[in-house]
């Protein structure tokens, strides 16, 4: 590079070129590369589509390229979202994810911690139900053996790890001790936060109530979590609280 800048020091035209040259292969350098866990798709039986394209657009707007995986897993039931009943129905996780990645998505088992910066778990009722069973176990629930893998390699290579809405449950599960928010416990607008948070605290964990528009931070553990759409709000607040967690797990990455 300081050859090339020498030999254009006399045009400004082929200086200004060069520079360019130069912060375009340096903002490549520093591209954060971001794993994205989908759950299934819709609020009821997979991940919540709002919060997966909040996401989504906050990682592109922080300059992240991204790479999405579910697992390829039945869903544990189908809900029938007009209705809000469970069908007879048999959907595939990984399948059903397909439809929020525009078809661009990977087998979960696929996913290398090596090859990734970061890793995001939108919400949804899909991850309490399909990367877990916190939504009929509770505390007591079982999480995904991929899930559970992915969790614990990017936690082994201090490389951050963002929850929002229930999934902090996966981090409450598989990291005792550690720190997140799923909300405000005494909030009228968090009509779940509290008996969540009861749970989280009954695992050994600390529940750190947050507003929907904030994001925590816990540092020893990198992770970070935001309440989303366990707060009854309005959308936009749901999307700057997602975009809190995002910038902070990027500023981690």
């Amino acid at each position: 590079m300081l050859t090339l800048l020498r030999r254009c020091a006399h045009s400004p035209l082929t200086l200004r070129a060069a520079l360019t040259l130069n912060t375009s292969c340096y903002a490549t350098l520093m591209e954060k590369r971001v794993a994205v866990v989908l759950a299934g798709c819709g609020v009821y039986d997979g991940s919540e589509v709002h919060e997966a394209s909040a996401v989504l657009v906050h990682l592109s707007r922080g300059g992240a390229s991204v790479k999405m995986f579910a697992p390829n897993i039945d869903q544990m039931h189908v809900v029938n979202h007009l209705k809000g009943e469970p069908s007879e129905e048999r959907r595939n996780v990984l399948v059903e994810s397909a439809r929020l990645a525009r078809g661009d998505i990977q087998d979960l088992a696929k996913l290398s911690v090596k090859d990734h910066d970061a890793i995001i778990f939108p919400g949804g009722f899909g991850a309490a139900k399909n990367l877990c069973t916190w939504a009929v176990q509770g505390k007591d629930c079982a999480v995904n053996d991929e899930v559970k893998a992915a969790l614990q390699a990017f936690h082994g290579e201090g490389k951050p790890i963002g929850l929002c809405c229930i999934s902090p449950v996966l981090a409450a599960k598989v990291f005792p001790g550690c720190e997140v928010t799923v909300g405000i416990e005494k909030g009228d607008k968090y009509p779940d936060t509290a008996d969540t948070a009861a749970a989280i605290t009954q695992l050994g964990c600390k529940h750190v109530s947050k507003s929907v528009g904030e994001s925590h931070v816990d540092e020893k553990n990198k992770l970070v979590t935001t309440a989303a759409f366990m707060c009854n709000a309005p959308i936009h607040e749901i999307y700057d609280g997602i975009g809190a967690m995002v910038q902070d797990v990027l500023k981690l990455a």
